[in-house]
């Protein structure tokens, strides 16, 4: 099992990225996915959730209505669009897929 995050980088407040997790080396389409995030000195926290077929998702209530989870399961591929990024948004964020298989982690800096 592979998992490798990309698109992280330095915004400013109320800008945009897209985060993508390439996966492989098991049957990405049969597994729900998500994404966490550690910041600085806090513990890691689940952000968003989606399921095999991307027909049901779930996201932590401090991103709701500004992230968006969605997945290609004909790319093995699983996105997070974040929208009006926030300083507290600043993390590494991480992809994972369940019996704790993780990648190593993409930085977002929101910053001015």
């Amino acid at each position: 099992v592979q998992l490798v995050e990309s698109g992280g980088g330095l915004v400013q407040p109320g800008g945009s990225l897209r985060l993508s997790c390439a996966a492989s080396g098991f049957t990405f389409s049969s597994y729900t996915m998500s994404w966490y995030r550690q910041a600085p000195g806090k513990e890691r926290e689940l952000v968003a959730t989606i399921g095999s077929t991307g027909g049901s998702t779930n996201y932590a209530d401090s991103v709701k209505g500004r992230f968006t989870i969605s997945r290609d399961n004909a790319k093995n591929t699983v996105y997070l669009q974040m929208n009006s990024l926030k300083p507290e948004d600043t993390a590494v964020y991480y992809c994972y897929r369940r019996r704790d298989y993780w990648g190593k982690g993409t930085l977002v800096t929101v910053s001015s």
